[in-house]
């Protein structure tokens, strides 16, 4: 299955203050999502992002923080967005059936997240260039369990390519000049 620009939302999981310096690659982990945050704005796919506790770990870093819309922004308790009332009402009022995920903790929320949006559903793909763990090997491993359970692991260029669909349109031609290598 292709992931369509119009049947998609962009979710970006807990890449909050006070964990991000803790994570392994913080600093590509938070590029490669502003890229696609970038490019899901060029090409109109909505996005929501989620904040573990807010009030202990923080809000969601700033270079990321300045690419979300107020209204996409939820806060949770549970590890799991799927789990929490409040985030589940959001990314179902999107109104799309195709699940982004980017963020962190790989082995944690993103890996809970993703598993039961699946069973929920939802068609969900994760970001393998753009989620992160403490440890390279939990990201590893949630990255494997999550293949398993039948989840699609993309990179962000799929996504990008994949939300565009074709060449030679102004789209096309912005985010090649732009945002690709």
């Amino acid at each position: 299955m292709l992931i369509n620009a119009k049947r998609s939302c962009l979710l970006v999981v807990d890449i909050q203050e006070k964990l991000v310096p803790a994570v392994h690659g913080h600093q590509t982990l938070i590029e490669n999502c502003r890229w696609l945050l970038e490019v899901a704005d060029i090409i109109g796919v909505p996005v929501l992002t989620s904040e573990q506790y807010p009030q202990g770990l923080g809000g969601t870093v700033e270079p990321i923080n300045a690419l979300i819309p107020a209204a996409g922004k939820m806060s949770k308790t549970h590890f799991s967005c799927a789990a929490d009332a409040g985030c589940r009402d959001k990314i179902d009022a999107s109104g799309r059936e195709q699940v982004i995920i980017v963020g962190m903790e790989a082995h944690v929320c993103v890996l809970q997240t993703a598993l039961e949006l699946n069973a929920q559903g939802k068609e969900v793909f994760v970001v393998a260039d753009a989620v992160a763990s403490r440890s390279p090997e939990d990201k590893s491993l949630a990255l494997e369990r999550m293949r398993q359970c039948g989840l699609q692991i993309v990179s962000r260029e799929m996504v990008a390519f994949e939300w565009m669909e074709k060449s030679g349109t102004e789209t096309f031609k912005t985010i090649s000049m732009n945002y690709l290598r």
